[in-house]
């Protein structure tokens, strides 16, 4: 006699298998959506697809991107800093730059101090509290991310980090420095991260050697 027709497998509740292919479908979308957005980013940056009306979308993008792996870093709008910075009421907060130094020595932000994101020191801090309001920048807001999280580790609480970076600060037409002078073109990174940048502020330079996912 045959024992496998006689001992049949149980079967599975419909909405069992419902709710496996819910959570199959689900966890599909989660992974579909940041694949999604990892593409974007590479087809914004590609040579010849960054255009005037692209790069607002890869801003928001590289902002959303960096924000999920740094979601206890506060942001600030470059017009936000703008403001805060022009308003005699308030203090100035102290302005970090997160570059290499061949990128700062082409610009930064006014009285920008650098600090390096992959081997931080506290040098540039002496002196102030760790409530001391602290803008970090780099190029896009990625390297400014990584080290607002470090500057948080190590007990700094009014840390904000620039959203868009150098390069959306730039854009937008607001001052760049360069040994106390004024300046208008930022070190572009790269051929293609700098085709973030508009032209008229693209420092022609030799590429940064990569360290991280984005500058």
């Amino acid at each position: 006699m045959n024992q496998a027709s006689d001992n049949p497998e149980p079967a599975v509740p419909e909405s069992s298998t419902r709710w496996h292919r819910a959570q199959g479908s689900s966890g599909a979308r989660r992974t579909g959506t940041k694949i999604l957005l990892v593409l974007i980013v590479a087809l914004l940056l590609a040579a010849g697809v960054v255009l005037v009306a692209g790069r607002p979308l890869a801003f928001a993008v590289i902002t959303r991107l960096t924000s999920r792996k740094f979601p206890e870093v506060r942001w600030v709008e470059p017009g936000d800093l703008a403001r805060w910075r022009a308003d005699p009421g308030n203090p100035p907060p102290v302005v970090l730059d997160a570059r290499t130094d061949r990128e700062f020595v082409v610009s930064h932000l006014r009285d920008a101090r650098r600090m390096d994101p992959y081997r931080p020191l506290l040098t540039p801090l002496k002196g102030f509290s760790k409530d001391t309001a602290i803008v970090v920048s780099s190029s896009v807001g990625y390297r400014s991310a990584r080290l607002a999280h470090w500057l948080r580790q190590q007990g700094y609480t009014g840390v904000r980090n620039l959203a868009g970076g150098l390069f959306l600060w730039a854009n937008q037409g607001r001052p760049l420095f360069q040994q106390g002078r004024p300046a208008v073109s930022v070190h572009p990174y790269d051929g293609r991260w700098g085709l973030l940048l508009e032209a008229a502020h693209r420092a022609e330079a030799p590429d940064i050697e990569k360290q991280s996912a984005a500058p």
